[in-house]
């Protein structure tokens, strides 16, 4: 049985719901947004979609429409029981009230073969969860997220491009990146003062370069992005090697030192930390 839309002006009259400042709530009010959500996730009948941040249930009802399960994750105990009586009764619908930080998400997905996590995240929390979900290792196909804009720019750059970064590199590391579609504030109550974007994160088998000591990867990474405008030698010069060995790795990574991070592709980020590495051993 198909569930109606939810109109969340209407039931945050309803139910007097009052808007946290802290949570940094804004809940959709546009309802192309919630069913671009769905299809853009390429949400179906086979998938446990597990929702983070469900507000009211906006676009909850439009997965339950589609999906085999929804397992949705509310912080704020006021929305609890709005969730509760609104779809609490669907049988192809849970609802766990916990923070999503503290969740073990393996718990949730089981045995489940086809998982996609779908979120409206706050923007103060957005790099925490996807860090969590990212690292982890949970089994999941895809992660479909509305975020601020400049953090979806972030995660979708590529090199030579003034928004890629450690954040880019970090994200597509472990997925491919797809941008669904921009979203205004006139689409949330109450407005936030920036531009959303939906992206997808499909995850990758495994990731998109090996390299031998992913810690090490990821602070040449930091220490390359930590001064824009410093050259690559000066981001890793205290990376732990002498100058002679720093430049043999520089040297055998075919990389010039004079180059700044902003123009490294994550491949060649393989390449000099694996050189680097060989180096320290």
């Amino acid at each position: 049985m198909e569930i109606q839309d939810i109109k969340t002006a209407e039931l945050v009259k309803k139910y007097n719901f009052k808007f946290s400042k802290s949570l940094g709530q804004n809940f959709l009010i546009d309802d192309s947004v919630p069913k671009d959500i769905v299809a853009g996730a390429e949400v179906n009948e086979d998938d446990l979609v597990i929702e983070i941040g469900p507000g009211v249930g906006t676009l909850t009802a439009q997965l339950l429409n589609k999906a085999k399960r929804v397992v949705a994750i509310e912080l704020d105990s006021d929305l609890i029981p709005i969730l509760s009586k609104e779809i609490g009764d669907n049988p192809k619908f849970t609802l766990i009230h916990n923070d999503a930080l503290k969740v073990n998400f393996n718990e949730i997905i089981g045995d489940e073969e086809s998982v996609k996590l779908v979120a409206n995240l706050p923007y103060y929390v957005t790099t925490p969860i996807i860090l969590k979900l990212l690292k982890e290792d949970y089994k999941f196909k895809s992660l479909t997220i509305m975020i601020q804009k400049e953090v979806a720019e972030r995660m979708n750059a590529e090199p030579g491009n003034k928004d890629y970064g450690s954040l880019s590199l970090l994200v597509q590391y472990y997925c491919d990146t797809k941008i669904v579609r921009k979203v205004a504030p006139q689409c949330f109550i109450p407005r936030p003062k920036v531009d959303s974007i939906v992206i997808r994160l499909d995850k990758l088998t495994e990731p998109k370069v090996s390299v031998k000591s992913e810690k090490l990867f990821f602070d040449i990474i930091r220490s390359s992005f930590n001064m824009r405008r410093k050259t690559l030698w000066n981001g890793v010069k205290n990376i732990g090697l002498s100058k002679e060995k720093l430049e043999l790795a520089f040297n055998e990574a075919d990389i010039d030192p004079k180059r700044r991070g902003e123009t490294l592709s994550i491949q060649e980020f393989a390449v000099l930390s694996d050189k680097i590495y060989e180096k320290m051993e």
